[in-house]
């Protein structure tokens, strides 16, 4: 909820839908089920254990011989659960780093994009040249392509760009060789350049930098031809890192410009102003709309203008007649010199500073090693004139600042499951005991986020924090069963009391956490599949924590508990606990 941006127009769905469920769960369980249970349970007051099924008798036996054999051995089980925990933190350190994940969209969306002025008949022609390519390879159904859009267009393309959709239907070659072999062919074609994304995420790169790709290293400041120059060199060192692919400078290219520069005092001495002169130039050669004229139910402009062949002659342009106040006309050469010189195609700017970008998408690697290994090698290598410097933008960017957020709100979300444990049990040593199902849930998160190829996601990070309040329920299972028994004084032995409490809970445990690893199951076996890029890796990273949390929830807890938990100092003092409900 905290999110903003993309990653926030894109989670917040999830967190809606899970908070919305959680709230329906609460209702049913204080107000349905218990309804239910007064109707259907019997009420007998002791279990039966003869009436449960023969492999919940073979499982209770064998998990009651394991917990006998680790119950007072906490020391080997906290060395144990604490060097699995390392273990997991230092693979955690080594996985990559990403925004979103991978997006399998089932399409491409390719920009062309050759020399600005180039006439619209030979952009079109390389244009053609490029779906050609595509063509070509057997995973390409179809492509559509537009080259130049008009200005008004919240898209706007000018005529030397296209932008090809591209259907796609993969077969037996995988998707990265496809993209790989497509960008070889790709870069035999000489003036243009080339850039692949998708859809969705090509349109996400556009809002999160303004680029058309994955990363935007903007270069800062005054003279445009040193912008350049610094441009190519980082596009050099760009194109060495492994993983950066579709390294290109945008077109910040000079072309051919006609200067009319006005001769003031010719001006003043006719009673013309630069305004009228500049007026009538534009009248003449880029037109006026007269009139419209209706043809069937369409309606065109009737725009007064020089025919374009005079703009092909710089001695017809000289001529060009101007009206003084007196009715007097003058050749345009009379008021004001006119050449050809050429000048910038445009001039990007932002914050008020001049700026060129070098980008480059990433294809084999995580984003966040290949952005550490760009920002190293520019450093080291690029020297930048005084006044000049270098930010990099895109996903990267925004990765990192989601990352705090989320980083800020779960040390949030721990302190908070922590205060409402406390206010449960009424002891910080057992709130604490129970919080040990977070880094024992962290162990089985991580494995799940190298089953889905060790890259680190906003989407993994989210699951991590979903993790932390599912997994705190098996910890809260067994303690609260604890405090019942002692309660109820039903066995004189603490140690008897911690075993009989965590044997009387596997079953519950387990099928509390089978009943939400199942639900899960459907969203991790998606993975890959158009449209689960944000649910599966969620899903992965919960079942593996949900699995490593239940497993050793079974063993840690009831032997630290043994040995550290609240209910063992009252009743070695001798202070009656007080009798409570079983809250679990």
């Amino acid at each position: 909820f905290f999110l903003s941006g993309v990653e926030g127009r894109l989670m917040l769905p999830l967190g809606m839908a899970y908070v919305i469920a959680l709230f329906a769960s609460l209702l049913v369980s204080i107000t349905v089920t218990p309804v239910l249970a007064s109707l259907f349970l019997t009420g007998e007051q002791t279990i039966r254990h003869d009436h449960e099924p023969r492999f919940v008798h073979v499982l209770r036996r064998a998990y009651g011989r394991a917990l006998a054999a680790t119950i007072r051995r906490w020391r080997a089980i906290a060395v144990v659960s604490g060097g699995l925990l390392l273990a997991a933190l230092v693979a955690l350190s080594f996985a990559g780093q990403a925004f979103l994940p991978d997006f399998n969209e089932g399409t491409l969306t390719v920009s062309a994009e050759t020399v600005p002025g180039t006439a619209l008949a030979d952009s079109a022609r390389l244009g053609q040249q490029v779906e050609e390519v595509l063509l070509s390879h057997p995973e390409v159904i179809a492509t559509a392509r537009r080259t130049g859009r008009s200005p008004l267009d919240p898209h706007a393309l000018d005529v030397h760009q296209s932008e090809i959709e591209v259907t796609l239907k993969m077969g037996a070659r995988r998707k990265a060789d496809f993209l790989a072999a497509l960008r070889a062919d790709f870069a035999k074609l000489p003036g243009i350049q080339v850039v692949v994304g998708q859809p969705i995420s090509h349109r996400i790169d556009h809002m999160l930098s303004g680029s058309r790709a994955n990363i935007a290293v903007k270069i800062f400041g005054n003279d445009l031809v040193e912008l350049r120059t610094l441009a190519q060199q980082a596009k050099a060192l760009m194109e060495k890192v492994d993983g950066a692919v579709d390294v290109a400078v945008e077109q910040q290219t000079d072309i051919p410009f006609l200067t009319v520069n006005y001769r003031r005092d010719a001006l003043a001495r006719h009673g013309l102003s630069a305004r009228e002169v500049s007026e009538n130039i534009e009248l003449a050669f880029s037109g006026l709309a007269v009139a419209k004229v209706l043809q069937g139910q369409a309606s065109f402009d009737l725009v007064v203008r020089y025919d374009p062949a005079v703009r092909q002659s710089l001695d017809s342009l000289r001529a060009t007649l101007i009206t003084t106040p007196s009715g007097a006309r003058l050749p345009l050469s009379a008021l004001a010199e006119i050449r050809n010189e050429r000048g910038p195609y445009f001039i990007n700017r932002e914050n008020v500073q001049r700026k060129i970008v070098v980008m480059a998408n990433v294809a084999g690697r995580d984003l966040s090693s290949v952005v550490g290994e760009m920002q190293a090698q520019i450093s080291r290598t690029l020297k930048l004139p005084t006044g000049y410097h270098i930010e990099f933008g895109g996903q990267f960017e925004s990765a990192g600042e989601a990352t705090r957020i989320l980083m800020l709100l779960g040390g949030a979300v721990v302190v908070g499951i922590f205060l409402l444990l406390f206010v449960a049990f009424h002891s910080a040593r057992d709130a604490f005991i129970v919080m040990l199902n977070l880094p024992l849930s962290i162990i089985g998160g991580v494995v799940g986020v190298y089953v889905l190829g060790g890259t680190v996601t906003l989407a993994s990070i989210i699951g991590f924090i979903t993790l932390f309040g599912i997994a705190t329920r098996n910890g809260v299972m067994m303690i609260a069963h604890i405090h019942h028994l002692c309660a109820e004084n039903a066995v004189a032995d603490f140690a008897a009391t911690v075993a009989r409490a965590a044997e009387e809970r596997l079953i519950p445990i387990l099928m509390t956490a089978l009943a939400a690893g199942l639900a899960l199951v459907p969203l991790a076996l998606s993975s890959g599949q158009p449209g689960s890029e944000i649910q599966a890796p969620m899903a992965v990273v919960i079942l593996c924590g949900l699995l490593s949390s239940t497993v050793l929830n079974m063993f840690v807890v009831p032997a630290l508990y043994l040995r550290f938990g609240a209910a063992r100092r009252l009743i070695e003092s001798g202070v009656p606990h007080h009798r409570r409900a079983d809250p679990s």
